[in-house]
């Protein structure tokens, strides 16, 4: 982590050269704020703060100057930085005539043109829609319960007692082949074992210095891209010559669009990015739900409570959990909601102005950066009492705010993934407590930038429960 600062800075400087305003123009309704130092900005303080144990604390220091948005100067780009869940919303839910993706080099350049997260307009809403649907088909949140539970099983069955285990990295071994299958249909095996090798040489530059020299961390990562691509080019070739009537994965549905306008090169792209999660995003959901629950006998205790005993609901009449069963789970559902909010895996996300918007009063220049940071909101004791304290209680027969309670993001861009990190969370957790207890094996902490993790990995020992030796059965993949 301490090499990654330096070339950020780097790039901060050669990147502000080009864009730093002048600090004579000043639109009328531009948010109050700080452009920063010439040159770099705002950036370095930023920094400075994101790598602290209180990353918020660049926000809560410009909200009480200049109000919850406000004007900056962040990675090369003048900013408005929005801590209003308002006018976060109203980006959130924005269409490519207002504003468009922003993303830093390295980003864009290991994404590529046909990336999701790029694409704008007919396109975007084609692939999304269809990636979104079948992520919310019965037919594959039958899939993933099975095969979560099966990965689940068989890993805790060979965790040791007494000695650390890693949560983190348990986490990150369970998710990725479930989530393969469910994107290329490969079972696990010596080539998902190839691709994941290949994914975290990946996934390690998308925030790297933008040179691709060789031997740099972004020429190795955009090696490894080409690899993938190529890897999943013989799936897609497959799949075309022997197309499948009934779609059991994405690659199957992109392949059978009719459409006309989904390549194979936006399959590729996209297969890759939608891999992301199953690195990242689900399994820290899962470790930092671990940790929570750690720190909350009493939240440990209800959920231990609740799991136990729909696992011996299903063991009387002897069937076998389904991914609804998982779901109503409802105090297990607040914990996850919880984690998420207290979490902030995902801690906001940056458009550009596409023209001169103005919302709740305030100017956002076209070329202009927009920084939604959900953190400060998921964190501000103004909406959630006490924020900075884990209380899933706090969740019981409430509905989420879509404008206070965006951490999978909002509008056309709402990650499609959502239910599915919500099942596979479940699925986790229900095992984990029916299975055993534990304690925590050394202190720990979050660490939340340049993405969140726990430092060490969240070791804790765990002790088998007596009546943990009946495994609970595994669901049959339904129609």
């Amino acid at each position: 982590m301490a090499l990654l600062l330096p070339f950020l800075l780097i790039v901060v400087v050669a990147a502000s050269i080009l864009t730093h305003p002048r600090r004579s123009r000043r639109p009328v309704g531009l948010p109050l704020g700080s452009l920063g130092w010439p040159v770099v900005g705002e950036t370095l303080e930023f920094l400075s703060a994101a790598y602290s144990s209180r990353p918020e604390s660049f926000m809560d220091l410009r909200r009480a100057l200049y109000g919850k948005v406000f004007k900056s100067h962040l990675f090369g780009s003048p900013t408005i930085v929005s801590t209003d869940a308002e006018v976060s919303r109203f980006v959130l839910q924005s269409d490519a005539r207002a504003f468009v993706p922003s993303y830093p080099k390295s980003l864009l350049e290991l994404l590529g043109k046909s990336s999701i997260l790029r694409l704008n307009g007919a396109l975007h809403r084609r692939v999304h829609g269809l990636v979104g649907a079948f992520f919310k088909s019965p037919l594959l949140k039958s899939q993933i319960t099975a095969d979560m539970q099966s990965h689940v099983e068989r890993a805790m069955a060979t965790w040791p007692e007494g000695r650390p285990v890693l949560i983190q990295d348990q986490a990150k071994h369970l998710v990725f082949p479930v989530l393969v299958k469910g994107l290329i249909g490969l079972e696990p095996g010596e080539k998902v074992g190839f691709l994941k090798k290949q994914f975290r040489e990946f996934i390690a530059g998308l925030m790297s210095f933008p040179l691709k020299l060789p031997y740099t961390r972004l020429y190795k990562s955009l090696q490894a891209k080409r690899s993938m691509v190529r890897f999943v080019r013989e799936i897609i070739d497959e799949k075309r010559r022997n197309p499948s009537p009934r779609p059991s994965d994405v690659v199957d549905v992109l392949v059978n669009d009719t459409s006309g306008q989904i390549t194979d090169d936006v399959i590729s792209d996209n297969i890759i990015d939608l891999m992301i999660p199953a690195e990242d995003s689900v399994p820290v959901l899962l470790t930092l739900a671990v940790k929570y629950l750690t720190d909350n006998p009493p939240a440990l205790h209800q959920v231990e409570e609740e799991n136990m005993a729909l696992k011996e609901r299903k063991a009387e009449v002897g069937l076998c959990l389904e991914w609804k069963d998982y779901m109503s789970l409802s105090f297990t559902q607040d914990v996850i909601t919880e984690t998420l909010r207290l979490g902030n895996i995902i801690g906001g996300i940056m458009r550009k102005a596409a023209r001169d918007v103005e919302v709740k009063g305030h100017l956002i220049p076209e070329g202009w950066c927009v920084f939604t940071y959900f953190r400060s909101v998921h964190l501000d004791d103004s909406v959630y009492d006490d924020s900075l304290r884990f209380n899933p209680w706090r969740w019981k027969g409430k509905e989420t705010n879509a404008y206070s309670f965006t951490p999978f993001g909002g509008g056309q861009r709402l990650c499609p993934g959502l239910d599915l990190a919500r099942l596979e969370a479940s699925i986790f957790l229900h095992h984990l407590v029916t299975t055993f207890t534990w304690v925590a094996d050394d202190d720990d902490e979050v660490v939340n930038f340049p993405t969140v993790r726990m430092k060490k990995g969240l070791p804790v020992r765990l002790m088998r429960k007596t009546n943990a030796c009946c495994l609970t059965p595994i669901a049959n993949v339904q129609a």
